[in-house]
Protein backbone atom coordinates (compact mmCIF):
# COMPACT_ATOMS: atom_id res chain seq x y z
CA UNK A 1 0.00 0.00 0.00
CA UNK A 2 3.04 2.63 0.77
CA UNK A 3 4.24 1.71 -2.53
CA UNK A 4 1.15 2.64 -4.18
CA UNK A 5 0.93 5.75 -2.04
CA UNK A 6 4.54 6.55 -2.96
CA UNK A 7 3.44 6.29 -6.79
CA UNK A 8 0.33 8.51 -6.97
CA UNK A 9 3.19 11.59 -5.15
CA UNK A 10 6.05 11.00 -7.56
CA UNK A 11 4.96 9.42 -10.41
CA UNK A 12 4.78 12.97 -12.13
CA UNK A 13 7.83 13.73 -11.37
CA UNK A 14 9.84 10.51 -12.81
CA UNK A 15 7.98 10.57 -16.01
CA UNK A 16 8.55 14.23 -15.81
CA UNK A 17 12.38 13.85 -15.72
CA UNK A 18 12.46 11.07 -18.01
CA UNK A 19 14.73 12.25 -21.30
CA UNK A 20 12.26 13.65 -23.87
CA UNK A 21 11.93 11.34 -26.62
CA UNK A 22 9.74 11.59 -29.72
CA UNK A 23 7.90 7.94 -30.30
CA UNK A 24 6.03 7.31 -33.41
CA UNK A 25 2.52 6.90 -32.73
CA UNK A 26 -0.49 5.83 -35.11
CA UNK A 27 -1.81 8.61 -37.21
CA UNK A 28 -5.07 8.54 -36.22
CA UNK A 29 -4.37 9.71 -32.68
CA UNK A 30 -2.31 12.04 -33.45
CA UNK A 31 -3.04 15.67 -33.46
CA UNK A 32 -3.18 17.27 -37.22
CA UNK A 33 -0.37 18.09 -38.64
CA UNK A 34 -1.08 22.03 -39.41
CA UNK A 35 -2.13 21.97 -35.78
CA UNK A 36 -0.06 24.61 -33.64
CA UNK A 37 1.08 22.27 -30.77
CA UNK A 38 -0.39 23.56 -27.64
CA UNK A 39 1.84 22.80 -24.18
CA UNK A 40 0.40 19.59 -22.31
CA UNK A 41 -1.96 20.70 -20.01
CA UNK A 42 -2.41 18.94 -16.47
CA UNK A 43 -6.17 17.58 -17.32
CA UNK A 44 -4.17 16.52 -20.67
CA UNK A 45 -2.21 14.14 -18.40
CA UNK A 46 -2.99 10.50 -17.20
CA UNK A 47 -2.82 10.02 -13.21
CA UNK A 48 -1.41 6.73 -12.10
CA UNK A 49 -3.54 4.50 -9.81
CA UNK A 50 -1.41 1.41 -9.53
CA UNK A 51 1.59 -0.12 -10.72
CA UNK A 52 3.69 -3.49 -9.02
CA UNK A 53 6.96 -2.11 -10.80
CA UNK A 54 8.42 0.99 -12.68
CA UNK A 55 10.97 -0.22 -15.15
CA UNK A 56 13.85 1.90 -17.82
CA UNK A 57 16.08 -0.28 -20.12
CA UNK A 58 16.93 -0.12 -24.04
CA UNK A 59 12.88 -1.13 -24.22
CA UNK A 60 10.56 0.99 -25.30
CA UNK A 61 13.24 3.65 -26.53
CA UNK A 62 14.57 3.92 -22.83
CA UNK A 63 11.47 5.02 -21.44
CA UNK A 64 10.41 3.95 -18.15
CA UNK A 65 7.44 2.14 -18.04
CA UNK A 66 5.28 0.52 -15.90
CA UNK A 67 4.23 -3.62 -15.27
CA UNK A 68 2.00 -5.90 -13.20
CA UNK A 69 -1.47 -4.70 -12.38
CA UNK A 70 -1.42 -1.18 -13.69
CA UNK A 71 -3.71 1.09 -13.61
CA UNK A 72 -4.35 4.72 -14.57
CA UNK A 73 -6.74 7.40 -14.90
CA UNK A 74 -7.83 10.24 -16.93
CA UNK A 75 -11.09 12.49 -17.25
CA UNK A 76 -12.81 9.88 -15.22
CA UNK A 77 -11.59 6.77 -17.52
CA UNK A 78 -9.92 4.08 -16.31
CA UNK A 79 -7.13 2.19 -18.27
CA UNK A 80 -5.63 -1.13 -16.82
CA UNK A 81 -3.02 -3.77 -18.70
CA UNK A 82 0.06 -5.61 -17.74
CA UNK A 83 2.66 -3.42 -19.04
CA UNK A 84 2.21 0.42 -19.99
CA UNK A 85 4.55 3.33 -21.41
CA UNK A 86 3.55 6.26 -20.40
CA UNK A 87 5.26 9.97 -22.27
CA UNK A 88 3.60 12.45 -20.36
CA UNK A 89 5.65 14.76 -23.30
CA UNK A 90 3.78 13.74 -25.95
CA UNK A 91 0.65 12.89 -23.61
CA UNK A 92 0.42 9.29 -25.13
CA UNK A 93 0.11 6.03 -23.11
CA UNK A 94 0.78 2.52 -24.64
CA UNK A 95 -0.67 -0.38 -23.35
CA UNK A 96 -0.50 -4.00 -23.54
CA UNK A 97 -1.41 -7.19 -22.34
CA UNK A 98 -4.99 -7.61 -20.90
CA UNK A 99 -5.81 -4.19 -21.97
CA UNK A 100 -9.26 -2.85 -20.40
CA UNK A 101 -10.65 0.78 -20.71
CA UNK A 102 -13.39 1.57 -18.66
CA UNK A 103 -15.01 4.63 -20.37
CA UNK A 104 -16.89 7.46 -18.07
CA UNK A 105 -20.20 6.60 -19.73
CA UNK A 106 -20.09 2.98 -18.87
CA UNK A 107 -18.53 1.11 -22.02
CA UNK A 108 -15.72 -1.24 -21.88
CA UNK A 109 -12.70 -1.87 -24.83
CA UNK A 110 -10.85 -5.13 -24.07
CA UNK A 111 -7.73 -6.13 -26.48
CA UNK A 112 -4.05 -7.06 -26.31
CA UNK A 113 -2.49 -3.98 -27.55
CA UNK A 114 -3.80 -0.15 -26.91
CA UNK A 115 -2.77 3.66 -27.92
CA UNK A 116 -4.07 6.29 -26.36
CA UNK A 117 -3.57 10.21 -26.62
CA UNK A 118 -4.46 12.61 -23.68
CA UNK A 119 -5.03 15.50 -25.96
CA UNK A 120 -6.56 14.55 -29.22
CA UNK A 121 -8.60 11.80 -26.82
CA UNK A 122 -8.24 9.37 -29.24
CA UNK A 123 -7.34 6.02 -29.11
CA UNK A 124 -6.39 2.70 -30.86
CA UNK A 125 -7.17 -0.59 -29.53
CA UNK A 126 -5.64 -3.69 -31.59
CA UNK A 127 -5.70 -7.83 -31.47
CA UNK A 128 -9.04 -9.30 -30.26
CA UNK A 129 -10.26 -6.16 -29.91
CA UNK A 130 -14.05 -5.97 -27.65
CA UNK A 131 -15.74 -3.34 -27.47
CA UNK A 132 -19.61 -3.54 -24.81
CA UNK A 133 -21.39 -0.44 -24.77
CA UNK A 134 -23.67 -0.12 -21.27
CA UNK A 135 -26.86 -1.99 -22.70
CA UNK A 136 -24.92 -4.68 -23.65
CA UNK A 137 -23.91 -4.35 -27.33
CA UNK A 138 -20.45 -6.36 -28.04
CA UNK A 139 -18.26 -5.00 -31.03
CA UNK A 140 -15.43 -7.55 -31.68
CA UNK A 141 -12.92 -6.79 -34.42
CA UNK A 142 -8.95 -6.89 -34.63
CA UNK A 143 -8.23 -3.07 -34.71
CA UNK A 144 -11.13 -0.58 -33.19
CA UNK A 145 -10.31 3.20 -33.13
CA UNK A 146 -11.98 5.59 -30.45
CA UNK A 147 -12.81 8.84 -30.25
CA UNK A 148 -13.72 10.21 -26.76
CA UNK A 149 -14.55 13.67 -27.97
CA UNK A 150 -17.10 12.26 -30.25
CA UNK A 151 -17.90 9.24 -28.40
CA UNK A 152 -17.28 6.90 -31.60
CA UNK A 153 -15.84 3.99 -32.34
CA UNK A 154 -14.38 3.07 -36.08
CA UNK A 155 -13.28 -0.04 -37.76
CA UNK A 156 -12.29 -1.41 -41.14
CA UNK A 157 -10.80 -4.88 -40.66
CA UNK A 158 -14.01 -6.95 -40.28
CA UNK A 159 -15.88 -7.45 -36.82
CA UNK A 160 -19.44 -8.80 -35.35
CA UNK A 161 -21.84 -6.50 -33.54
CA UNK A 162 -24.16 -8.81 -31.47
CA UNK A 163 -26.80 -7.17 -29.10
CA UNK A 164 -28.57 -10.20 -27.59
CA UNK A 165 -31.33 -10.10 -30.78
CA UNK A 166 -28.75 -9.97 -33.51
CA UNK A 167 -25.66 -10.49 -35.13
CA UNK A 168 -23.94 -8.06 -37.54
CA UNK A 169 -20.86 -8.79 -39.67
CA UNK A 170 -19.59 -6.00 -41.74
CA UNK A 171 -16.32 -5.63 -43.32
CA UNK A 172 -16.40 -1.28 -41.53
CA UNK A 173 -18.22 -0.24 -38.75
CA UNK A 174 -18.67 3.43 -36.96
CA UNK A 175 -20.25 3.16 -34.13
CA UNK A 176 -21.92 6.50 -32.29
CA UNK A 177 -21.91 5.74 -28.63
CA UNK A 178 -24.11 8.63 -27.74
CA UNK A 179 -26.80 7.80 -30.21
CA UNK A 180 -26.51 4.18 -30.31
CA UNK A 181 -26.24 3.80 -34.25
CA UNK A 182 -24.06 2.14 -36.50
CA UNK A 183 -22.79 3.22 -40.08
CA UNK A 184 -22.34 0.03 -41.55
CA UNK A 185 -20.26 0.09 -45.02
CA UNK A 186 -19.32 -2.19 -47.64
CA UNK A 187 -21.34 -5.72 -47.71
CA UNK A 188 -23.05 -6.19 -44.08
CA UNK A 189 -24.94 -9.27 -42.76
CA UNK A 190 -27.34 -8.92 -39.98
CA UNK A 191 -28.78 -12.17 -38.93
CA UNK A 192 -31.43 -12.84 -35.91
CA UNK A 193 -33.65 -15.97 -35.07
CA UNK A 194 -35.58 -15.21 -37.99
CA UNK A 195 -34.39 -13.32 -40.78
CA UNK A 196 -31.26 -12.41 -42.46
CA UNK A 197 -30.63 -8.93 -43.80
CA UNK A 198 -27.40 -7.92 -46.03
CA UNK A 199 -26.47 -5.38 -47.76
CA UNK A 200 -24.22 -2.74 -48.90
CA UNK A 201 -24.31 0.85 -46.78
CA UNK A 202 -26.77 0.61 -43.64
CA UNK A 203 -26.97 2.43 -40.67
CA UNK A 204 -28.29 0.44 -37.41
CA UNK A 205 -29.90 2.20 -34.48
CA UNK A 206 -28.88 0.17 -31.51
CA UNK A 207 -31.98 2.16 -29.30
CA UNK A 208 -34.94 0.92 -31.56
CA UNK A 209 -33.48 -1.67 -33.57
CA UNK A 210 -34.37 -0.39 -36.94
CA UNK A 211 -32.21 -0.42 -39.47
CA UNK A 212 -31.94 2.48 -42.37
CA UNK A 213 -30.78 1.14 -45.74
CA UNK A 214 -28.82 2.89 -48.12
CA UNK A 215 -28.14 0.54 -50.98
CA UNK A 216 -29.02 -2.93 -52.75
CA UNK A 217 -29.96 -4.67 -49.53
CA UNK A 218 -32.31 -8.49 -49.19
CA UNK A 219 -34.11 -9.70 -46.38
CA UNK A 220 -34.43 -13.56 -46.18
CA UNK A 221 -37.16 -15.74 -44.34
CA UNK A 222 -34.57 -17.81 -42.69
CA UNK A 223 -37.01 -20.89 -42.55
CA UNK A 224 -38.44 -20.13 -46.22
CA UNK A 225 -35.54 -18.40 -47.70
CA UNK A 226 -37.89 -18.20 -50.95
CA UNK A 227 -40.10 -15.51 -49.08
CA UNK A 228 -37.62 -12.08 -49.33
CA UNK A 229 -37.62 -8.38 -49.23
CA UNK A 230 -35.36 -6.96 -51.81
CA UNK A 231 -34.71 -2.93 -51.68
CA UNK A 232 -32.08 -0.31 -52.36
CA UNK A 233 -33.32 2.73 -49.81
CA UNK A 234 -35.58 2.29 -46.60
CA UNK A 235 -35.90 1.39 -43.19
CA UNK A 236 -36.30 -1.94 -41.27
CA UNK A 237 -37.25 -2.70 -37.56
CA UNK A 238 -35.46 -5.82 -36.44
CA UNK A 239 -38.11 -6.12 -33.26
CA UNK A 240 -41.50 -5.73 -35.20
CA UNK A 241 -39.94 -7.22 -39.07
CA UNK A 242 -41.91 -3.71 -40.43
CA UNK A 243 -40.23 -2.54 -43.41
CA UNK A 244 -40.61 0.79 -45.03
CA UNK A 245 -39.32 0.52 -48.50
CA UNK A 246 -38.72 3.85 -51.34
CA UNK A 247 -36.74 2.61 -54.34
CA UNK A 248 -36.55 -0.29 -56.40
CA UNK A 249 -38.30 -2.58 -54.21
CA UNK A 250 -39.57 -6.05 -54.11
CA UNK A 251 -41.24 -8.55 -51.73
CA UNK A 252 -41.19 -12.24 -52.70
CA UNK A 253 -44.23 -14.16 -51.07
CA UNK A 254 -45.53 -17.71 -51.25
CA UNK A 255 -43.54 -17.74 -54.59
CA UNK A 256 -45.39 -14.12 -55.86
CA UNK A 257 -43.47 -10.93 -56.36
CA UNK A 258 -44.98 -7.86 -55.01
CA UNK A 259 -43.21 -3.97 -56.51
CA UNK A 260 -44.30 -0.30 -56.54
CA UNK A 261 -42.86 2.68 -56.00
CA UNK A 262 -43.32 2.99 -52.25
CA UNK A 263 -44.23 -0.37 -50.18
CA UNK A 264 -44.71 -1.50 -46.53
CA UNK A 265 -44.55 -4.80 -45.50
CA UNK A 266 -45.15 -6.55 -41.75
CA UNK A 267 -43.18 -9.98 -41.98
CA UNK A 268 -44.77 -11.28 -38.62
CA UNK A 269 -48.55 -10.84 -39.84
CA UNK A 270 -47.82 -11.09 -43.31
CA UNK A 271 -49.21 -7.86 -44.42
CA UNK A 272 -48.37 -5.53 -47.25
CA UNK A 273 -49.23 -2.72 -49.66
CA UNK A 274 -47.41 -1.01 -52.14
CA UNK A 275 -48.55 2.45 -54.19
CA UNK A 276 -48.11 3.71 -57.60
CA UNK A 277 -46.86 1.76 -60.16
CA UNK A 278 -47.68 -1.12 -57.89
CA UNK A 279 -47.09 -4.91 -59.63
CA UNK A 280 -47.92 -8.46 -58.10
CA UNK A 281 -46.40 -11.15 -60.14
CA UNK A 282 -47.26 -14.54 -59.73
CA UNK A 283 -44.92 -16.78 -61.95
CA UNK A 284 -46.69 -20.05 -61.29
CA UNK A 285 -50.27 -19.11 -62.49
CA UNK A 286 -48.53 -16.98 -65.29
CA UNK A 287 -50.45 -14.52 -64.30
CA UNK A 288 -49.31 -10.54 -62.89
CA UNK A 289 -51.81 -7.50 -61.59
CA UNK A 290 -50.90 -3.93 -62.06
CA UNK A 291 -52.70 -0.54 -60.37
CA UNK A 292 -51.81 2.71 -58.32
CA UNK A 293 -52.35 0.74 -55.01
CA UNK A 294 -52.07 -3.15 -54.05
CA UNK A 295 -52.12 -5.02 -50.75
CA UNK A 296 -50.99 -8.83 -50.15
CA UNK A 297 -52.38 -10.48 -47.13
CA UNK A 298 -49.01 -13.49 -47.06
CA UNK A 299 -51.07 -15.73 -44.48
CA UNK A 300 -54.40 -15.79 -46.41
CA UNK A 301 -52.60 -16.20 -49.74
CA UNK A 302 -54.64 -13.43 -50.98
CA UNK A 303 -53.75 -10.27 -52.75
CA UNK A 304 -56.07 -6.85 -53.49
CA UNK A 305 -55.49 -4.35 -56.31
CA UNK A 306 -56.92 -0.98 -56.91
CA UNK A 307 -56.73 2.00 -58.83
CA UNK A 308 -57.33 1.50 -62.35
CA UNK A 309 -56.19 -2.42 -61.30
CA UNK A 310 -55.65 -4.94 -64.90
CA UNK A 311 -54.67 -8.38 -64.35
CA UNK A 312 -53.06 -10.60 -67.39
CA UNK A 313 -53.03 -14.52 -67.78
CA UNK A 314 -50.91 -15.39 -69.96
CA UNK A 315 -51.44 -18.24 -72.07
CA UNK A 316 -49.06 -20.48 -74.20
CA UNK A 317 -51.26 -19.24 -77.71
CA UNK A 318 -52.93 -16.03 -76.13
CA UNK A 319 -53.55 -13.64 -72.86
CA UNK A 320 -56.50 -13.28 -70.67
CA UNK A 321 -56.98 -9.78 -69.96
CA UNK A 322 -59.29 -8.55 -66.63
CA UNK A 323 -60.03 -4.75 -65.60
CA UNK A 324 -62.40 -3.40 -62.70
CA UNK A 325 -62.22 -0.80 -60.22
CA UNK A 326 -60.61 -3.65 -57.70
CA UNK A 327 -59.02 -7.09 -58.82
CA UNK A 328 -58.62 -10.06 -55.72
CA UNK A 329 -56.62 -12.50 -55.96
CA UNK A 330 -56.14 -15.77 -53.90
CA UNK A 331 -55.48 -19.66 -53.24
CA UNK A 332 -58.01 -21.91 -51.47
CA UNK A 333 -57.21 -25.66 -50.98
CA UNK A 334 -59.37 -28.02 -53.23
CA UNK A 335 -62.04 -29.66 -51.52
CA UNK A 336 -61.17 -32.62 -52.83
CA UNK A 337 -57.58 -32.52 -52.33
CA UNK A 338 -56.41 -30.56 -49.36
CA UNK A 339 -52.90 -30.62 -50.63
CA UNK A 340 -53.60 -29.00 -54.00
CA UNK A 341 -54.40 -25.55 -54.14
CA UNK A 342 -56.67 -23.59 -56.68
CA UNK A 343 -55.95 -20.13 -57.84
CA UNK A 344 -59.19 -17.69 -58.14
CA UNK A 345 -59.25 -14.22 -59.68
CA UNK A 346 -62.12 -11.69 -58.97
CA UNK A 347 -62.81 -8.60 -60.29
CA UNK A 348 -65.45 -5.79 -58.78
CA UNK A 349 -67.33 -3.20 -60.16
CA UNK A 350 -67.51 -2.57 -64.18
CA UNK A 351 -64.97 -5.53 -64.54
CA UNK A 352 -64.30 -6.19 -68.17
CA UNK A 353 -62.39 -8.96 -69.69
CA UNK A 354 -60.54 -9.50 -73.07
CA UNK A 355 -59.12 -12.66 -74.93
CA UNK A 356 -58.84 -12.90 -78.47
CA UNK A 357 -61.81 -15.35 -79.06
CA UNK A 358 -64.31 -13.56 -76.18
CA UNK A 359 -64.74 -10.78 -74.49
CA UNK A 360 -67.07 -9.49 -71.63
CA UNK A 361 -68.23 -7.11 -69.36
CA UNK A 362 -70.48 -6.86 -65.84
CA UNK A 363 -70.45 -5.49 -62.79
CA UNK A 364 -68.51 -8.42 -61.52
CA UNK A 365 -66.65 -11.43 -62.18
CA UNK A 366 -65.15 -14.44 -60.89
CA UNK A 367 -62.12 -16.58 -62.23
CA UNK A 368 -61.21 -20.19 -61.58
CA UNK A 369 -58.09 -19.83 -62.96
CA UNK A 370 -57.50 -23.38 -62.09
CA UNK A 371 -60.30 -24.84 -63.43
CA UNK A 372 -60.56 -22.26 -66.24
CA UNK A 373 -64.25 -21.49 -65.14
CA UNK A 374 -65.31 -17.71 -65.42
CA UNK A 375 -68.68 -16.61 -63.30
CA UNK A 376 -70.01 -13.70 -64.59
CA UNK A 377 -72.78 -11.27 -62.02
CA UNK A 378 -75.28 -8.36 -62.90
CA UNK A 379 -75.76 -6.98 -66.30
CA UNK A 380 -73.20 -9.83 -67.80
CA UNK A 381 -72.89 -9.45 -72.01
CA UNK A 382 -70.62 -11.81 -73.69
CA UNK A 383 -68.94 -11.13 -77.38
CA UNK A 384 -67.50 -14.04 -79.47
CA UNK A 385 -66.70 -13.38 -83.50
CA UNK A 386 -70.17 -11.42 -84.23
CA UNK A 387 -72.34 -12.98 -81.66
CA UNK A 388 -73.13 -11.64 -78.61
CA UNK A 389 -74.80 -13.59 -75.20
CA UNK A 390 -76.83 -12.08 -71.98
CA UNK A 391 -78.55 -12.62 -69.46
CA UNK A 392 -78.65 -12.08 -65.42
CA UNK A 393 -75.56 -14.58 -64.77
CA UNK A 394 -72.84 -16.11 -67.22
CA UNK A 395 -70.92 -19.14 -66.36
CA UNK A 396 -67.91 -19.53 -68.97
CA UNK A 397 -65.57 -22.77 -68.99
CA UNK A 398 -62.67 -22.59 -70.43
CA UNK A 399 -60.46 -25.82 -72.01
CA UNK A 400 -57.30 -25.30 -70.01
CA UNK A 401 -55.83 -27.06 -72.17
CA UNK A 402 -56.03 -25.61 -75.58
CA UNK A 403 -57.29 -22.03 -73.61
CA UNK A 404 -60.64 -21.80 -75.42
CA UNK A 405 -64.10 -21.20 -74.69
CA UNK A 406 -65.76 -24.81 -74.56
CA UNK A 407 -68.97 -23.47 -73.42
CA UNK A 408 -71.44 -21.24 -71.97
CA UNK A 409 -74.37 -21.69 -69.19
CA UNK A 410 -76.48 -18.60 -69.37
CA UNK A 411 -79.06 -18.33 -66.11
CA UNK A 412 -81.77 -16.01 -66.24
CA UNK A 413 -83.02 -14.01 -69.18
CA UNK A 414 -80.74 -15.61 -71.68
CA UNK A 415 -80.29 -14.19 -75.08
CA UNK A 416 -78.31 -14.87 -77.80
CA UNK A 417 -77.91 -12.16 -80.57
CA UNK A 418 -75.55 -13.40 -84.35
CA UNK A 419 -75.30 -11.08 -86.81
CA UNK A 420 -76.68 -12.96 -89.97
CA UNK A 421 -73.86 -11.74 -92.50
CA UNK A 422 -70.71 -9.80 -90.39
CA UNK A 423 -69.64 -8.21 -93.66
CA UNK A 424 -72.43 -6.21 -94.62
CA UNK A 425 -74.66 -3.28 -92.26
CA UNK A 426 -78.03 -4.42 -92.84
CA UNK A 427 -80.20 -4.87 -89.88
CA UNK A 428 -79.87 -8.61 -89.98
CA UNK A 429 -79.57 -10.66 -86.68
CA UNK A 430 -80.11 -14.23 -85.71
CA UNK A 431 -81.38 -14.57 -81.67
CA UNK A 432 -82.77 -17.54 -79.52
CA UNK A 433 -83.58 -16.50 -75.63
CA UNK A 434 -85.20 -18.59 -73.08
CA UNK A 435 -84.97 -18.87 -69.02
CA UNK A 436 -81.99 -21.43 -69.20
CA UNK A 437 -79.29 -21.36 -72.13
CA UNK A 438 -76.49 -23.70 -72.80
CA UNK A 439 -74.21 -22.67 -75.17
CA UNK A 440 -71.41 -25.13 -76.93
CA UNK A 441 -68.31 -23.90 -79.03
CA UNK A 442 -66.50 -25.14 -81.47
CA UNK A 443 -62.84 -23.99 -83.27
CA UNK A 444 -63.36 -20.76 -81.53
CA UNK A 445 -66.69 -19.92 -82.69
CA UNK A 446 -70.54 -20.33 -80.84
CA UNK A 447 -71.44 -23.55 -82.42
CA UNK A 448 -74.72 -24.57 -80.53
CA UNK A 449 -77.47 -23.69 -78.07
CA UNK A 450 -79.78 -25.35 -76.13
CA UNK A 451 -82.34 -23.26 -74.18
CA UNK A 452 -84.36 -24.50 -71.80
CA UNK A 453 -88.08 -22.67 -70.34
CA UNK A 454 -90.06 -20.50 -72.47
CA UNK A 455 -87.74 -20.53 -75.33
CA UNK A 456 -88.00 -18.82 -78.52
CA UNK A 457 -85.92 -17.66 -81.60
CA UNK A 458 -86.51 -15.71 -84.76
CA UNK A 459 -83.84 -16.90 -87.28
CA UNK A 460 -83.24 -15.88 -91.05
CA UNK A 461 -83.69 -18.64 -93.17
CA UNK A 462 -81.88 -18.59 -96.82
CA UNK A 463 -82.09 -21.27 -99.80
CA UNK A 464 -80.26 -21.97 -102.84
CA UNK A 465 -81.32 -20.60 -106.09
CA UNK A 466 -81.92 -23.88 -108.25
CA UNK A 467 -81.11 -21.47 -111.01
CA UNK A 468 -78.71 -18.82 -110.67
CA UNK A 469 -77.19 -21.28 -107.68
CA UNK A 470 -76.70 -18.20 -105.32
CA UNK A 471 -78.47 -18.43 -101.59
CA UNK A 472 -81.86 -15.95 -101.34
CA UNK A 473 -83.26 -15.42 -98.61
CA UNK A 474 -86.52 -17.29 -98.19
CA UNK A 475 -88.06 -15.53 -94.99
CA UNK A 476 -87.79 -15.70 -90.96
CA UNK A 477 -88.64 -18.43 -88.76
CA UNK A 478 -90.21 -17.63 -85.63
CA UNK A 479 -90.50 -20.25 -83.02
CA UNK A 480 -91.32 -21.03 -79.76
CA UNK A 481 -91.14 -24.30 -77.40
CA UNK A 482 -90.26 -24.80 -74.49
CA UNK A 483 -87.48 -26.83 -75.18
CA UNK A 484 -84.86 -25.26 -78.42
CA UNK A 485 -81.73 -26.58 -79.87
CA UNK A 486 -80.32 -24.78 -82.38
CA UNK A 487 -77.15 -24.82 -84.40
CA UNK A 488 -75.39 -21.45 -85.41
CA UNK A 489 -73.76 -21.09 -88.80
CA UNK A 490 -72.03 -17.97 -90.42
CA UNK A 491 -75.16 -16.92 -92.17
CA UNK A 492 -78.31 -19.20 -90.19
CA UNK A 493 -79.29 -20.11 -87.17
CA UNK A 494 -80.76 -23.54 -88.31
CA UNK A 495 -83.53 -24.72 -85.73
CA UNK A 496 -82.67 -28.71 -84.55
CA UNK A 497 -85.71 -29.73 -82.37
CA UNK A 498 -88.50 -27.18 -81.03
CA UNK A 499 -90.40 -29.40 -78.27
CA UNK A 500 -92.99 -29.04 -75.68
CA UNK A 501 -95.52 -26.79 -76.97
CA UNK A 502 -93.85 -26.58 -80.61
CA UNK A 503 -95.06 -23.50 -82.97
CA UNK A 504 -92.80 -22.51 -85.14
CA UNK A 505 -93.46 -20.27 -88.61
CA UNK A 506 -91.51 -19.41 -91.69
CA UNK A 507 -92.51 -15.68 -92.77
CA UNK A 508 -91.64 -14.28 -96.18
CA UNK A 509 -89.47 -11.41 -95.81
CA UNK A 510 -93.13 -9.89 -97.47
CA UNK A 511 -94.70 -10.65 -94.83
CA UNK A 512 -92.87 -9.67 -91.78
CA UNK A 513 -93.08 -6.67 -89.89
CA UNK A 514 -89.62 -4.88 -88.90
CA UNK A 515 -90.76 -4.68 -85.11
CA UNK A 516 -91.06 -8.37 -85.20
CA UNK A 517 -87.48 -9.35 -86.40
CA UNK A 518 -86.31 -8.72 -83.11
CA UNK A 519 -87.12 -9.30 -79.55
CA UNK A 520 -88.49 -6.34 -77.14
CA UNK A 521 -85.30 -7.15 -74.93
CA UNK A 522 -83.20 -6.94 -78.16
CA UNK A 523 -79.91 -5.67 -76.80
CA UNK A 524 -77.07 -5.71 -79.30
CA UNK A 525 -74.26 -3.32 -78.34
CA UNK A 526 -71.22 -1.87 -80.97
CA UNK A 527 -70.75 1.12 -78.08
CA UNK A 528 -69.04 -0.95 -75.65
CA UNK A 529 -67.89 -3.77 -77.31
CA UNK A 530 -64.19 -4.30 -76.28
CA UNK A 531 -62.21 -4.90 -79.46
CA UNK A 532 -58.73 -4.76 -78.43
CA UNK A 533 -57.51 -5.53 -75.16
CA UNK A 534 -56.65 -1.96 -74.27
CA UNK A 535 -60.25 -1.15 -74.03
CA UNK A 536 -60.65 -2.77 -70.67
CA UNK A 537 -58.70 0.00 -69.62
CA UNK A 538 -61.27 2.41 -69.38
CA UNK A 539 -65.39 1.97 -68.19
CA UNK A 540 -66.15 2.13 -72.20
CA UNK A 541 -64.39 2.47 -75.01
CA UNK A 542 -67.32 4.48 -76.12
CA UNK A 543 -67.31 3.76 -79.98
CA UNK A 544 -69.56 5.52 -82.10
CA UNK A 545 -72.81 3.02 -82.43
CA UNK A 546 -73.11 1.12 -86.13
CA UNK A 547 -75.59 2.47 -87.35
CA UNK A 548 -77.19 -0.54 -89.76
CA UNK A 549 -79.52 -0.27 -92.75
CA UNK A 550 -82.98 -1.21 -92.34
CA UNK A 551 -83.72 -4.71 -94.83
CA UNK A 552 -87.66 -4.01 -94.95
CA UNK A 553 -87.98 -3.06 -98.99
CA UNK A 554 -89.97 -6.03 -99.87
CA UNK A 555 -92.09 -5.87 -96.57
CA UNK A 556 -92.35 -1.71 -97.73
CA UNK A 557 -93.44 -2.78 -101.23
CA UNK A 558 -95.93 -5.35 -100.11
CA UNK A 559 -97.67 -2.98 -97.89
CA UNK A 560 -97.28 -0.54 -100.59
CA UNK A 561 -99.30 -2.70 -102.91
CA UNK A 562 -101.89 -3.47 -99.93
CA UNK A 563 -102.23 -0.03 -99.61
CA UNK A 564 -102.92 0.60 -103.31
CA UNK A 565 -105.78 -2.31 -103.22
CA UNK A 566 -107.42 -1.14 -100.38
CA UNK A 567 -107.16 2.32 -101.57
CA UNK A 568 -109.07 0.66 -104.81
CA UNK A 569 -111.72 -1.45 -102.69
CA UNK A 570 -112.23 2.00 -101.46
CA UNK A 571 -113.05 3.69 -104.46
CA UNK A 572 -115.39 0.97 -105.58
CA UNK A 573 -117.96 1.70 -102.41
CA UNK A 574 -120.44 4.13 -103.28
CA UNK A 575 -120.34 7.28 -101.72
CA UNK A 576 -123.15 8.73 -99.82
CA UNK A 577 -123.95 12.38 -101.32
CA UNK A 578 -125.78 14.61 -98.29
CA UNK A 579 -128.44 16.44 -99.92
Amino acid sequence: MRYILFLLLFASTLFSAQDKKTVQMDPYIQPKANAVQQPVRPEDKVRIINADEFKKDTKYEGNQYMVGHVQIEHQGSVLTADEVVLYNDQSLVKAFGNVKLVNSDGSVISAKEMEYNGTTQKGVAKQNVVLTDPKGTIIKTETMYYDRLTNQAYYNTGGTINDGKSTTYSKSATYFLTTRTIDLTGRVKIVDRDYTLEGDNVVQNQNTNIVTINGYTTITNNKNPKNRIITEKGTHNMNTKESFLTKNSRIYYNDKILTGDEMYYNQLIGFGKATGNVTLDDPNERRWIKGGYGEIYEKKDSAIMTKNPYAVKAMEKDSLYFASEKIISYQRPDSLDPTVKKSFIRAFKKARFYKSNAQGRADSIAFNETDGVMHMYTAPILWSGEKQVTGDKVEAYFNTQNENIDSLKVIGNALAISKVDSLTLKDEFNQVKGKFMTVHYENNEIKEATVIGNAQAIGYVDDTNKETKKNERIGITLSSCGIISALFTERALHIVSCSVGADSELYPMSKIEPAKRKFPDFNWNTKDRIRKWQDILVDTPNYEEIVYSSNSELYDKAQEAIEVERAKEEAKKPKRVRK
